[in-house]
């Protein structure tokens, strides 16, 4: 591993190569907030990708155009003295001084003295959340920290989770399977209902409860369903591999025949 010094040069190798491709390569000198902000979004999937693959090499790589595009932004920034590279860390490193006063103890205890005892991830993640709404620029209300603009079941997760930070959560997480086979069967009586609007409603509740079981049993949703999903693709590709290996097309095989190579590839996954 690299020395301090060694990860300090590297920082600075990396914001000097910005700072001349901004000036010399034409697609960096015409990049906008506006015109990036996709590309950023593409590059934080590829991250997570990544992560959820466990691949280590492709981790260092993406983190790599992660951190060059908070650089760009940063950046920019700079460019019409809004803010730098420099401010960004310093606030965040404030913030973070801030927010943990467990371990760094405040000159003044008025302020954050009840926070100071934190000694379990639980006690700091329920401190986090009312530290935060005492900030002065901070979140004035407990889901307002709640990106709008976050997948739809990520953001289930962390509304539920931030809910819970100041006390609003099952008393026993059992009593959470009530709540599931409740919103189940109100969602199977709209379906019965033939009723599109209330069924799409019902589903939504019936989603947020499972959610909730998930977060309740230390389980993340949306890293088991992309599991899922990869296992899907797996199991699936199996199928239309061995459908062009005899020349048939998956529309002219039958429920059974793809149904018997599902079982070939799940059982395949087993050795």
């Amino acid at each position: 591993m690299h020395t301090r010094e060694e990860k300090l040069a590297a920082f600075g190798r990396l914001l000097d190569v910005l700072d001349t491709l901004r000036v010399k390569c034409p697609w960096d000198k015409k990049q906008t907030n506006e015109s990036l902000r996709p590309n950023t979004i593409e590059e934080v999937f590829e991250l997570c990708d990544a992560l959820i693959n466990n691949d280590k090499k492709n981790i260092c790589k993406e983190l790599g155009d992660v951190l060059m595009h908070i650089c760009f932004y940063a950046l920019m920034g700079s460019e019409t003295k809004d803010f730098d590279i420099a401010d960004v860390c310093n606030t965040e490193a404030d913030k973070l001084i801030f927010r943990h006063p467990h371990v760094y103890p405040p000159k003044h205890n008025e302020r954050t003295e009840e926070y100071t005892g934190a000694k379990t991830s639980d006690e700091v993640l329920q401190n986090w959340e009312q530290i935060k709404l005492k900030e002065k620029d901070g979140n004035k209300r407990v889901l307002s920290g709640v990106p709008s603009a976050l997948p739809s079941l990520i953001k289930a997760y962390r509304i539920q989770d931030k809910a819970r930070n100041v006390g609003f959560d099952w008393a026993e997480r059992d009593d959470v399977w009530a709540k599931v086979h409740e919103e189940l069967n109100e969602l199977e009586v709209e379906l019965k209902k033939n009723d599109k609007e209330k069924s799409s409603m019902e589903l939504g509740d019936f989603l947020f409860s499972v959610i909730n079981a998930a977060r309740l049993y230390h389980l993340n949703p949306d890293n088991s369903l992309e599991k899922t999903n990869q296992k899907f693709i797996r199991r699936f590709n199996y199928i239309e591999d061995h459908s062009i290996k005899i020349g048939k097309p998956l529309s002219e095989m039958s429920l059974q025949e793809m149904d018997a190579l599902w079982t070939e590839a799940k059982q395949k996954e087993h050795y």
